[in-house]
């Protein structure tokens, strides 16, 4: 199984300004400057030197993500910005000969996880079938809405391909001919918002954006190891640091601690810090990954792996 983010952002769009620009440039230079062994052929070795603040950029897209079962087909959960980057993708595949099939979760419908619907090219071309999966029974409501004509010229059920619907129930799994599984679980978060765990030949990864986590639900936490527990990899809100998700109580977003922690007590292979504030640089957020190893450190949770989630970043389960 392959998961890969095409978008990590939170709440909304942050693309990189030329002021952060600048400043990355700088202090490459900088750092050019004082490698007193350079040449044309060290330039990759120099490069793979790099800060990770320096050498990639977290992406300023907001969340979409792609699971590939082990029989090589491709799953999608939510399309926030970075849907418009896997549509243009997925059209090199059967999707851009209106021959494709496409099955896609939805977590919840907050803007940034449903916004590259309008820009996802497979969704205009004749002859492809779009699957939409949630736990809302209104779901296809709701993405008409978003493309009525106060907010965009061409209406949802405008586009040419053929949707279908399933609501998910309360404990059901869904099983694909494939051998792929996937069952939802509700979090704490405005509106609501789902979970989604994908299991595939004995590994699963749950994917669990847009949740709010505090000490006060320790309790909770335990009781959640049935779904999260010994999960391979496990991708999670982590907007905030703990002196903001104080200050942001209630706005349904999880600090890097609480992350932490959660993932500790779930037994968590490896955890992944996503939906990134979109007021942070790179800069920033690298610290908060640091920070996060950190308290890791401090909890004894030393067979946790934690990583910070980017545009383009994938995992082989």
């Amino acid at each position: 199984m392959n998961i890969k983010l095409y978008g990590t952002r939170g709440s909304m769009a942050a693309p990189l300004r030329n002021q952060e620009y600048k400043s990355k440039v700088i202090e490459i230079l900088e750092k050019f400057v004082d490698n007193a062994e350079f040449s044309k052929n060290t330039i990759p070795s120099f490069y793979q030197s790099l800060p990770d603040n320096l050498k990639y950029t977290m992406g300023g897209d907001t969340t979409c993500v792609t699971v590939t079962s082990k029989a090589g087909n491709t799953y999608v959960a939510d399309c926030g910005t970075g849907g418009r980057v896997l549509g243009d993708e997925l059209m090199k595949t059967d999707l851009g000969k209106g021959k494709g099939e496409l099955n896609i979760f939805i977590t919840h419908t907050h803007w940034d996880h449903i916004q590259g619907f309008p820009f996802f090219k497979p969704m205009y071309i004749p002859g492809n079938v779009l699957n939409f999966y949630s736990p809302y029974p209104d779901l296809e409501q709701r993405l008409i809405q978003q493309q009525e004509k106060e907010y965009f010229p061409m209406p949802f059920h405008g586009t040419a391909s053929k949707k279908n619907f399933i609501t998910i129930k309360e404990n059901e799994e869904i099983r694909f001919p494939d051998g792929l599984v996937v069952d939802a679980h509700p979090l704490k978060h405005p509106g609501g918002s789902y979970a989604y765990r994908f299991r595939d030949h004995g590994k699963f990864f749950v994917f669990a954006t847009d949740a709010e986590f505090t000490g006060e639900d320790l309790p909770e936490i335990k009781n959640k190891s049935d779904f999260f527990g010994g999960a391979d990899l496990l991708v999670i809100d982590s907007q905030y640091t703990l002196d903001e998700s104080f200050a942001k109580f209630d706005w349904g977003h999880t600090s890097y601690t609480m992350a932490v922690n959660c993932a500790t007590i779930w037994e968590v292979k490896n955890l992944v810090l996503t939906h990134h504030e979109p007021a942070y640089n790179d800069k920033k957020i690298l610290e908060i990954l640091e920070d996060a190893i950190e308290h890791k450190k401090n909890l004894g949770g030393a067979k946790l792996n934690i990583h910070l989630a980017r545009e383009g970043l994938q995992f082989q389960l």
